[in-house]
């Protein structure tokens, strides 16, 4: 499924925050950002559920690993992470790369999830953006990561939301600014090995998959390809919304994890 040579990720470096009383909700942050990419989107949640968030290696609070590692790796160090904090099943939530890594979980975990959401991913990226990762791993060494924001922010809002140059713009510009460049680079290269396709018919968990209407034309076909391979799977959209839709429409989003989940 990989050719990425593998780092074992423990879960002993992970710190897992915990907010709200519930049924329990772990979610998975998506590449360049930190666990704080739900503190909008999930506000309306704490109410009726336990929401579980940390950081991927390298992001955040986690440090970076001692060398490569791959989607899977990501996966089963959640399993890890869920069993050392005696949570058994979860709804699990996962955008981007957070996505990419519930996809695995889902499918080689299915007693651990609940229900799965599934925003913004794809399975398996297509070649020209597989390039693309090779790309953005050689800036963000080179010139670091802040080198690639500007361009990103276009990709994950659309030019209304980042004109407003609101709390959302302002946080992921400076988890940009302080990320280690080898640390997104590492996940750059995850990702571009990653291939879920093989797996995604295996997940069993009822799945609502989200995607921003003004995603990049691959994620939106992504979405539909989740949809049709994900046994009972539906599809909701969020507008006006691009790549980190979660973000963009943090209203509407709760409302429909809400609505799912309840």
């Amino acid at each position: 499924m990989t050719n990425v040579r593998s780092t074992p990720l423990p879960h002993s470096e992970i710190r897992l925050h915990s907010t709200g009383d519930g049924p329990p909700v772990v979610l998975l942050h998506c590449l360049g950002v930190d666990r704080r990419v739900w503190n909008r989107s999930v506000e309306r949640l704490k109410n009726a559920f336990t929401l579980y968030t940390y950081d991927f290696p390298g992001h955040g609070g986690t440090p970076l690993p001692g060398g490569s590692y791959a989607i899977e790796d990501l996966s089963h160090q959640l399993d890890g992470i869920m069993g050392h904090a005696g949570i058994e099943r979860a709804h699990v939530v996962g955008i981007s790369m957070g996505g990419i890594v519930a996809q695995h979980f889902a499918a080689t975990y299915p007693r651990r999830v609940n229900r799965l959401v599934l925003a913004d991913t794809t399975s398996r990226y297509v070649e020209p953006m597989r390039a693309m990762w090779a790309q953005r791993a050689a800036g963000a060494r080179r010139e670091g990561v802040n080198s690639l924001a500007e361009g990103i922010l276009k990709i994950w809002f659309t030019d209304d939301f980042i004109a407003q140059g609101g709390e959302a713009v302002r946080y992921v510009r400076e988890c940009f600014a302080t990320m280690p460049g080898e640390a997104y680079a590492l996940a750059c290269e995850a990702l571009a090995a990653a291939d879920m396709e093989p797996v995604v018919p295996r997940i069993q968990a009822p799945t609502l998959v989200v995607c921003g209407s003004e995603d990049i034309p691959s994620f939106v076909d992504a979405a539909r390809w989740l949809k049709e391979n994900i046994r009972s799977a539906r599809l909701e959209w969020l507008a006006p919304a691009k790549h980190c839709s979660v973000m963009e429409q943090p209203d509407a989003f709760a409302l429909l994890l809400r609505g799912f989940f309840m």
